[in-house]
């Protein structure tokens, strides 16, 4: 029983302790979705849709209401001969009236537009496309950030490590001084002098410890996570399979050439027809029976209907410099793009380079440790029979923990430059 239980008790202690694993690409999808500019992606899907309904509304019947009064210095009427055979006959022709005034209501229905609704929808999805590219060169950049805070704590927390595995070291041996003393083949300032390099060992793991946590909660405001003491997952090692860049910066330049392609197609739309219907229905002096405004003053209902053609020839003046305007524009998005490639493959060469050469420095790593180790060991030996002193003992742990603290270092920062490598090629 006792044993099912301490059992149970371990595999819970480990379920937590990998619970409490958190790895790089976590840090980064979490960073991503806690950033502010997370929200733009759903303001731009709601922007679209806005956009294309009204669009989608222009085919609508458009209605329109007015109301109209005029003066007129002259109008139709009967000639005067003809004015005074009907006075004569007792019927009163005065002809239209200076004051026309009506209420009206027109209502136009778009047959076809030439293809302009069908380029506007386009553009709305190629601009919303092309913002949402900006949105993912933007957002890209954080994963930079957050890969530098995550290896900086592994960094530090090597650090802590090292300096832990040295105070081990100076309090065996601060132990072993004592206990010279006590037998009276050592000195009090043997003694003291090991203490207070134990002592300022404990300086520099309170500020190391420090400063790692700085670095968690700097951490946690970009993840928008409880880090606290959760254990971060070494990366491994693995180079890209190659150097092709895949950086979001390049979908952007496609999107930008795409949407310069589809605003041409609107400068063919603007140089066509446009076709509609049209009704109109007032009430008001004159009607259309002019003969009988001319006997009357009287208000009348009136209606009228038809077809439309328009065709606005004034697009062709500029036809040539739109295109050559869309033209240079390409251009220099193609410029922009073969800079950004230029730079990027310089930065990867470059990085390529500094891995190999830590790669080759790493190569003696163990074999220094080893040896540093054994001159500690054999020094920590002659200190027990006087053979050196206890200054000599000290240089030789420091130059112990600085090859252990070296080689911890290059490891990590291995893995950072293939990292950094990574993000450069976004691979």
């Amino acid at each position: 029983m006792t044993k099912r239980f301490f059992l149970g008790v371990g595999m819970l202690l480990v379920a937590t302790w990998l619970h409490a694993q958190l790895t790089l690409e976590q840090c980064v999808e979490h960073a991503q979705e806690n950033y502010p500019l997370i929200k733009k992606y759903d303001l731009l899907s709601k922007t679209q849709e806005i956009n294309l309904s009204d669009i989608n509304k222009s085919w609508l019947p458009q209605i329109g209401i007015y109301g109209q009064g005029t003066v007129q210095n002259a109008v139709p009427s009967f000639p005067d001969a003809l004015s005074n055979i009907m006075s004569q006959m007792g019927t009163d022709m005065p002809g239209l009236g200076k004051l026309q005034y009506k209420v009206a209501a027109e209502l136009n229905q778009t047959i076809w537009d030439g293809g302009t609704s069908k380029s506007q929808r386009e553009i709305v999805r190629a601009d919303n496309a092309e913002h949402l590219a900006q949105l993912d060169v933007q957002l890209y950049a954080i994963r930079e950030r957050v890969e530098n805070l995550f290896f900086g704590i592994l960094l530090m927390d090597e650090q802590i490590k090292q300096i832990q595995a040295t105070q081990t070291l100076l309090q065996g041996n601060l132990n072993r001084l004592r206990a010279m003393k006590t037998n009276g083949t050592a000195m009090q300032s043997d003694v003291d002098m090991m203490e207070a390099q134990y002592l300022t060992a404990s300086q520099q793991l309170i500020q190391a410890q420090s400063n790692t946590q700085s670095y968690r909660r700097v951490l946690e405001i970009f993840t928008g996570i409880d880090i606290g003491v959760q254990h971060l997952v070494k990366p491994e090692a693995d180079m890209p399979d190659n150097l092709t860049v895949n950086r979001p910066e390049l979908n952007l330049y496609d999107m930008q050439t795409r949407a310069n392609e589809i605003r041409s197609s609107t400068i063919k739309s603007s140089l066509m027809p446009k076709v509609r219907l049209f009704a109109q229905v007032y009430y008001g002096y004159p009607g259309f029976d002019n003969f009988k405004s001319m006997m009357n003053r009287d208000l009348s209902l009136n209606a009228l209907a038809g077809v439309k053609v328009s065709w606005n020839i004034g697009s062709l003046y500029t036809k040539k410099n739109r295109e050559r305007q869309l033209q240079i524009a390409s251009e220099g998005i193609d410029t922009d793009r073969g800079t950004f490639l230029f730079n990027i493959s310089l930065q990867a060469l470059s990085q390529t380079d500094r891995i190999n050469e830590m790669e080759d420095i790493m190569k003696e790593d163990a074999r220094i440790v080893e040896l540093r180790a054994n001159v500690r060991r054999a020094a920590e030996s002659q200190l027990g029979n006087g053979i050196i002193d206890t200054t000599a003992l000290l240089s030789k742990i420091t130059d112990e923990n600085q090859a252990r603290l070296s080689a911890s270092y290059h490891e990590i920062q291995l893995i950072q430059l293939i990292y950094q490598l990574k993000h450069t090629l976004n691979r």
